[in-house]
């Protein structure tokens, strides 16, 4: 009887541990798909949509259901809202989700070091991005686009580096 009461509390124990856990991890409930961090294996494979010419290896995935969360994890403090940037990049998340795997996606999630935000994933979402997306293209063929910071750090984390004419001397 002594053993069975101890092992109750036990597994009472881990049970609110690991919902703890899950809430300090700022991870939506269900389950995880799809990661992309330091915190597990990294994962190789990114997504990839011929439709937009687009590629994008978010932090996390998770299913709830039938439908996909996508979710992006910043390690800065949050800002009052969610820098325009990093919402387009959640909205790029959510396209190639829709696109590659086929499932639903209602919205993502930012993760900041202190803050996390749900931002819904609209067609005017989706419609801003594939706008971003075709200024982008275009700037690319007419020789415009250019760096648009001075940071030795980030220019050297910048995944396009290799081929860039304007790479900082680090």
């Amino acid at each position: 009887m002594a053993t069975a009461l101890v092992l109750v509390v036990l597994a009472v124990l881990l049970v609110l541990c690991a919902r703890w856990l899950q809430q300090r991890s700022g991870l939506p409930t269900g389950r995880v798909i799809y990661a992309d961090t330091g915190a597990w294996q990294r994962n190789e494979r990114s997504l990839f949509s011929p439709t937009y010419r687009l590629a994008g290896k978010p932090d996390y995935l998770v299913r709830q259901g039938d439908a996909i969360v996508p979710v992006e994890v910043k390690s800065s403090r949050a800002p009052a809202q969610p820098w325009a940037g990093h919402v387009l990049q959640l909205a790029a998340y959510c396209l190639l989700v829709e696109e590659t795997l086929g499932a639903r996606v209602t919205h993502g999630i930012l993760r900041y070091a202190d803050k996390q935000f749900a931002i819904p994933y609209t067609p005017e979402l989706k419609s801003a991005l594939l706008r971003v997306l075709d200024d982008m293209r275009a700037a690319l063929a007419t020789g415009d686009a250019h760096r648009d910071h001075n940071d030795a750090s980030r220019c050297a984390r910048c995944g396009l580096r290799k081929g860039c004419d304007e790479r900082l001397a680090i």
